[in-house]
């Protein structure tokens, strides 16, 4: 199957006894070593499948949320930077997240958006192909240009031929954007290729080049390490957006050799809504890492208030502004929920629950109301299910009032995102079963 098209596997109707898959689902979630975790979070009796936008609150957040504001700012104040740990959050934050993206202490930062983490990693990925050497770094030979003289690296060097930056032509829409604004900084030109066709595409043109690890309609999960190897192998960077599979399955990028990703913290990680970004620079790149947007917090000298800039050491560069504390910390709270949960747990058990979901669905719709976009090879499936639904609008809008919660992609998607630390096997038979009521009654309406 081409990855040029939307994966497309058609949901049979399977005849299962009154109850059967309810019982199953009891048993499944009276077994699931996850089961516990739901605990910790602030849930009703809502089947919440929409945390592929907005993860659920944990519990413990709000009265930590309450102490940063009352004590830390209210009391504290301006004692609070070193006191209380605001100046050093941004890389402390981003070292808690590591492990759950494969990554050692040292390589991530937390802070800022996703679009900008985005702009500054694509920028910096071109400049850094663009010096003597290129590649993965692995050639450099000490020829690396000097981090800070961004805009003479854009003009020259031996790399300079290097104009041009490929994109996922799945991607989510804002990736295209920005990426369009740093060729316009860089003097590149952009080409949205399909990811399985980006090892044909890669040429000694190519600088960088931008993908995502799940696609955010149709969950399909793209091959990290072979991608990675290929963009590397012609000089190139890949830059990886992780944010549908950053806390939902391992990502590996230490072990693969992944220069530079980007992700958020709202999804997955349940960082609350607006929760700042992270970037991560593998670390023998760091001291060759120039963001196109030095601020006074990636200063070697911070608060030296000199006017050449001179960029810190390590991930720090990655820093722009002051950070958004009372962001930061709440993200940083909301992270305790993953304490002894190890990633490859959460990733066998949302393997688990979208396979049941879509037996379920396969049980309880009509046939031929739905139709399945998202893979159904594992090695190929993110941590949600998409469904393809000519009244997708309208029958989402009902499963919404009847208590189930995914969300609506235009055209015809019905998008369910399985959170494993809080979604049950139960809820998915419940939104199978709800959802083949409501095309029930549509069809019957119709």
């Amino acid at each position: 199957m081409s990855e040029t098209q939307v994966a497309e596997v058609q949901v049979a109707e399977v005849q299962v006894p009154d109850g059967a898959l309810a019982g199953r689902a009891e048993k499944l979630d009276a077994a699931d070593a996850l089961a516990a975790v739901r605990e910790r979070f602030v849930l009703d009796d809502v089947v919440y499948l929409d945390g592929n936008s907005l993860g659920a609150l944990p519990a413990h957040v709000p009265d930590r949320v309450a102490d940063v504001v009352r004590r830390q700012w209210g009391e504290l104040r301006i004692r609070s930077w070193d006191e209380s740990g605001w100046w050093t959050a941004p890389e402390r934050i981003g070292d808690r997240i590591a492990p759950l993206v494969g990554a050692a202490p040292g390589r991530i930062v937390v802070g800022d958006s996703t679009s900008v983490n985005v702009f500054k990693a694509l920028v910096a990925a071109v400049r850094m192909a663009r010096e003597t050497g290129g590649g993965d770094g692995s050639g450099l030979a000490g020829q690396a240009g000097q981090a800070g003289q961004g805009d003479q690296a854009d003009q020259g060097g031996e790399g300079s031929g290097r104009d041009e930056i490929l994109v996922d032509a799945t991607t989510f829409p804002t990736d295209g954007y920005i990426a369009r604004s740093a060729a316009r900084m860089t003097g590149c030109e952009v080409r949205p290729v399909a990811p399985a066709e980006v090892p044909g595409a890669l040429s000694d043109r190519t600088a960088a080049v931008l993908l995502n690890h799940v696609d955010y309609r149709t969950g399909r999960l793209h091959d990290l390490p072979s991608l990675t190897a290929a963009v590397h192998a012609a000089g190139a960077y890949a830059v990886w957006d992780l944010c549908h599979s950053a806390g939902a399955l391992p990502v590996g990028l230490d072990e693969h050799g992944v220069a530079l990703a980007v992700g958020c913290t709202y999804k997955y990680l349940n960082g609350g809504p607006g929760s700042p970004a992270f970037l991560y620079v593998r670390q023998d790149l760091q001291e060759r890492f120039d963001s196109p947007l030095p601020g006074w917090n990636s200063h070697a000298e911070p608060f030296g208030m000199r006017p050449e800039y001179e960029p810190a050491h390590g991930a720090l560069r990655g820093r722009v502004g002051t950070p958004d504390i009372l962001s930061l910390l709440a993200l940083e709270a909301s992270l305790e929920v993953w304490d002894g949960v190890p990633i490859e747990a959460v990733r066998a058990k949302s393997l688990a629950l979208t396979d049941f979901f879509l037996e379920c669905v396969a049980a309880y719709v009509p046939a031929g109301r739905v139709e399945c976009v998202t893979p159904a090879e594992h090695d190929l499936r993110g941590s949600q299910i998409a469904l393809r639904c000519p009244d997708a609008g309208p029958v989402m809008k009902r499963l919404i009032e009847r208590g189930v919660v995914g969300d609506f992609r235009r055209p015809d998607v019905l998008r369910f995102g399985f959170t494993p630390l809080y979604v049950g096997f139960g809820d998915a038979e419940r939104a199978a079963r709800v959802l083949g009521e409501v095309l029930a009654e549509a069809s019957d309406e119709g």
